[in-house]
Formats: C-alpha cells, sequence, structure tokens
C-alpha cells in the first residue's frame, strides 16, 4: 500500500493575484487532491501577511468540504489560544454535522502571526506565552461532554451545539517536544512541522511513537509528517521554483509579508553573501526536484522519522503549477485515483 500523501493549504497569494483569486485556486486544487487520492486536505491560520490568505480556516474548510467528495479536510491547524475553546467546539461540531465522518481537528498553540499581531488576537501579555494551552484543549473537549471540566467547573453546564455531534479527530501541531509529548500522553494523532523546524522533528516524531498512550480516541500512534516539497518535469523547472522559495524566507526574515516571488524576480534578485547563506540555510526545509527525485528524498525522511503520512506543502505561487506539482507527486507515489 502506497504511503499516504495529504495536502497543507496556506493559500498562497501569488505576485499579480489576488486574495480573492487565491481562494479559489484553493477550492480547484482540492478537487484535484480528492480526486488524485490525497488523504486529507487541511487548512492552516495565518494572521497580517498579505502573501497568504489563510487567515480564517472554518470557513474555507466548509467550502473545500463542499466541493469535494472522499478527502478529509481539516484545520493545520487551529491557533487554539487565539480563540475561545468553546467557540473552536461549536464551530468543528458544525462542520462535523454537515460533513460526518471528513473532518479533522488540528490544534496548535503558535499565534500564526507576529507578536503584535497575537496581542491583538489574545488581549492580554500573559495569554502570548499559551501557557494553559492543554487546559485548553481539555475544555474545548469539556464543551462535547469528552472530558470534565479543567479546575473549577463553572462552565460545565454549557454544551456546545448543535448537540449530538461529535467533536472531529483531534490532533496535536507542533514544531517542537513539546506537542508531541502532550499528543503522546493524550492519546491523540499528532502532526510534525518539518517544513518550518526540521531540526527538531527526528526526536519529536520518535518520542511521540515511543511515549504514546492508547486511549478511547486512538490505539496506537499516528504520525504526520509536513514537509515542504515542489515537484516539476525538469530539474531546471523544480531549481527556478525553488529558489522562489529561498527569496520567500529572505523577504520574511526582513518582516516583508507581500506575495509570493516570482521566477524571474527569484532570477534576478542581487543576493548578498549573508543572504545566499540564509537561502543554503533555507533548503534544508524544502524537497524539490523530479517525481523520482522527490519520492525518493520524500520515503526516506519517512522512514527516518517513522511517519505513518506526509502532508505536503508547496509554495509555489502559480495555481496551475502548483497543481501540477501535486499531480506529479500522486503519480510518483501511485496513489489510488477516485475518477
Amino acid at each position: 500500500m502506497p504511503l499516504p500523501l495529504s495536502v497543507l493549504d496556506l493559500i498562497p497569494v501569488g505576485a499579480g493575484t489576488t486574495a480573492s483569486e487565491a481562494l479559489h485556486h484553493t477550492f480547484q486544487l482540492a478537487r484535484v487532491a480528492d480526486a488524485l487520492g490525497f488523504s486529507r486536505y487541511w487548512l492552516a491560520e495565518h494572521h497580517n501577511t498579505s502573501g497568504l490568505a489563510s487567515s480564517s480556516p472554518e470557513i474555507v474548510i466548509a467550502l473545500v468540504a463542499r466541493e469535494t467528495k472522499r478527502i478529509r479536510v481539516g484545520s493545520g491547524g487551529i491557533m487554539l489560544p487565539n480563540h475561545s475553546p468553546l467557540r473552536v467546539a461549536e464551530n468543528f461540531r458544525t462542520l462535523e454535522a454537515l460533513y460526518p465522518g471528513r473532518i479533522d481537528l488540528g490544534l496548535g498553540r503558535a499565534p500564526g502571526t507576529d507578536q503584535l499581531t497575537a496581542l491583538a488576537l489574545r488581549r492580554s501579555v500573559e495569554r502570548l506565552r499559551a501557557d494553559d494551552f492543554p487546559a485548553e484543549i481539555q475544555e474545548l473537549q469539556a464543551y462535547a461532554k469528552e472530558a470534565p471540566f479543567p479546575g473549577d467547573a463553572a462552565f460545565e453546564s454549557i454544551i456546545a451545539t448543535p448537540e449530538g455531534v461529535p467533536l472531529p479527530p483531534l490532533w496535536l501541531l507542533s514544531s517542537s517536544g513539546f506537542g508531541a509529548r502532550l499528543a503522546a500522553k493524550l492519546g491523540r494523532g499528532f502532526a510534525f512541522a518539518h517544513h518550518f523546524s526540521p531540526e527538531a522533528a527526528v526526536p519529536s516524531m520518535l518520542g511521540y511513537r515511543q511515549e504514546f498512550q492508547p486511549s478511547r480516541f486512538l490505539e496506537k500512534p499516528h504520525a504526520i509528517l509536513t514537509v515542504a516539497a515542489i515537484c516539476a518535469e525538469t530539474e531546471e523547472r523544480a531549481e527556478a521554483l525553488a529558489r522562489c522559495v529561498d527569496l520567500m524566507w529572505i523577504r520574511f526574515r526582513r518582516n516583508e509579508r507581500g506575495p509570493l516571488p516570482t521566477v524571474e524576480e527569484a532570477r534576478d534578485y542581487p543576493y548578498t553573501y549573508a543572504e545566499r547563506e540564509q537561502a543554503l540555510a533555507s533548503r534544508g526545509m524544502l524537497t524539490w526536484g523530479t517525481p523520482p527525485v522527490v519520492r525518493q528524498k520524500l520515503e526516506a525522511l519517512a522512514t527516518q522519522m517513522q511517519a505513518d503520512e506526509l502532508m505536503i506543502s508547496s509554495h509555489i505561487g502559480v495555481a496551475s503549477e502548483r497543481r501540477r506539482s501535486y499531480e506529479l507527486l500522486a503519480e510518483a507515489f501511485q496513489l489510488p485515483r477516485t475518477n
């Protein structure tokens, strides 16, 4: 059986593209991923970033689920400290009621943005630390009557509506060992962000599997490794697209949050020596090349990390080329097409 592949979509806004167009490109890609045999389609949460249109994943999840037939659709993730646990429970019970058995609730504790925007979202300096993340998860479950309320029971009479609908499966997202240990302790699925924190991937992925405690929600560990990948017909085109990612990271480190660079911008950009070193370092977070090369590298990563599933994030500004990258990946991994 082929290694399961899934999609993490940050809804990139390419140069010369509007946010509205980027959202509609997401719906197109989701339909393609559904037909190609990808297992999941997760939407990220990011704020105050003009190059990404992924600030409201709950809304987009509902629309992607409506546009698809089979694929599981979920959050990768909801940054729980940004929100009321009750509101998250209500949103995802509603999604589960609309699309039974097809919704995933991935939860993270990072803000998905800069510290000032995080303060605007969380409304207090104390909440920026997200120290009560485990308690917030328990509170979210408690509103669906899947766990006791943490601390005092002041809110125990409150039920997240619609009532009688289970919460979707919970997944804990992390770029560090904290999330791995918590997911293992709670007996939940785990997804690790190799696409921006590769150095912590091995201890987190292996630690989760070693420490996993079976629960009524999950009998054995399930670890997803999220990777950045670009697949193209030729090495030359893959390299050209990878250079766009190089420049994206350079701009990100300068706090420039515009559209994804074009191939021409990346080709002509006058790198300083320091920036070339930064670009070289960022390649450690990216897998790129032709289909056989990408498959070989990703399978090696999955084996090293003992991943049960790979989730692919592709920062490609041109929608047609992004779709083609996923098509080539599906062909390379021989995913079972659904039509």
